[in-house]
């Protein structure tokens, strides 16, 4: 059995390995931008090194969005550009998937696999053909263990002894473990035909499908990427022409009030401030992104974002943080127009609930206070530019679970 165990865990390990060198290469990149080095650099370039002259190319993918007033998010639909923005860095999430757009292959695996019984899987189809193992292997367990249990139970009525419930007398296990217990397939049907003609109509139905999925970027996604390394450009969605920085300036705060008409206003917002929820957001997503974390949204675990430290596909988010507006001066919550969340005292309930259900995915709670500047201090002037953003500031409180059971060392 042990022999078994260790191939078993050897051929994962090798199918571990493969996938992780894969995303390594895949994922190489960690913002869409790249910069290119000579391979093998001759002396003269050498010698400009020496000069202070570099010889670095920086490649710039110049990729295109729309902005979606309705959604508040910026929308790729270009697949190219959407996969470069996903394969570097994590930006964005597919609209018809869980996060890497993912729909057309989708759609032609389970078309390939209709007619031919294979496919190759991608990472949503994965996660879900593992849960539906791993429930499957949970009722094969509890059944073995229910007649187990019986057949013990007569051998010990009928003729006094007591038998193992977990090995055979031969040595076999009898209650399948997670290491042992494989899933049950069903045989894969051949199919008739030339393979070249075969071919031909795999190709002729993959061409066929329309892919309808978008790239969807936040607003603070959208704005790191074009003020910040500058390859994005935001389409305007009446006439399609490319939008100046300063009307995305405007046109992003002016997304969070609102408005009958589903146009982007590109006019100065009528009232600045600097409790806009663009503003607020950003300075946090800023923040966690300079400093070399992937931020991605974490309303699934009832928090604002999730910090990883290289992306979805290698390992899972390590931190949950909740974004706390705080006033520097009260009297602007009193007179904003907006109602930010989290700016009020929450309570204890609240906290407990929220830290336990991300201490159970095993993430670190982070509360982030952004502190809001001051109107009477700093004046409203400030906003008509992206230098506001240096009024502001941020602490963060580490939340943990207090378990005194676990603790007491």
């Amino acid at each position: 059995m042990s022999m078994i165990q260790s191939s078993n865990r050897q051929k994962s390990s090798q199918k571990a390995s493969a996938r992780r060198n894969e995303n390594n290469r895949i994922y190489a990149n960690p913002l869409p931008i790249i910069f290119d080095e000579p391979e093998q650099p001759s002396s003269w370039h050498r010698a400009l090194g020496l000069l202070g002259i570099s010889l670095t190319q920086v490649l710039n993918p110049h990729c295109e969005g729309i902005l979606d007033i309705a959604t508040r998010s910026v929308w790729v639909t270009d697949m190219k550009h959407a996969m470069i923005l996903w394969q570097r860095g994590f930006f964005g999430k597919g609209d018809l998937s869980r996060s890497e757009p993912s729909w057309l292959a989708r759609q032609i695996n389970a078309r390939r696999q209709s007619r031919a019984g294979r496919s190759c899987l991608t990472s949503e189809e994965v996660t879900a053909k593992r849960r539906s193992e791993r429930r499957q292997f949970k009722l094969d367990r509890a059944r073995a263990m229910a007649a187990a249990a019986a057949e013990a139970e007569a051998a010990f009525e009928e003729e006094g002894r007591v038998i193992s419930t977990v090995y055979a007398e031969d040595g076999t296990r009898i209650i399948p473990s997670a290491t042992t217990w494989k899933p049950s397939q069903s045989p894969e049907t051949p199919r008739q035909g030339a393979p070249d003609v075969e071919r031909e109509e795999d190709e002729d139905e993959d061409m066929a499908i329309e892919n309808v999925e978008h790239l969807q970027l936040t607003l603070p996604e959208a704005f790191f990427l074009l003020w910040n390394l500058d390859c994005l450009s935001v389409m305007n969605p009446d006439t399609g022409d490319p939008l100046t920085l300063s009307q995305i300036w405007c046109s992003f705060q002016n997304a969070h009030v609102p408005s009958p008409c589903l146009s982007p206003n590109l006019d100065p917002p009528e009232h600045r401030r600097f409790d806009n929820p663009f503003l607020v957001n950003y300075v946090a997503y800023h923040h966690y992104r300079s400093l070399g974390w992937v931020v991605k949204n974490g309303i699934k675990f009832c928090v604002d974002y999730l910090l990883y430290k290289r992306g979805p596909v290698f390992s899972h988010a390590e931190f949950a943080i909740v974004v706390c507006p705080v006033y520097e001066d009260p009297a602007d919550r009193d007179s904003s127009p907006f109602r930010l969340q989290n700016t009020s005292p929450f309570s204890w309930s609240w906290l407990s609930t929220l830290n336990r259900v991300n201490a159970q995915v095993q993430k670190t709670l982070i509360l982030s206070y952004v502190t809001i500047p001051a109107r009477s201090r700093v004046s409203d002037d400030v906003l008509a530019s992206p230098a506001c953003f240096t009024h502001y500031t941020i602490r963060e409180v580490v939340v943990r679970r207090f378990i005194p059971a676990r603790m007491r060392d």
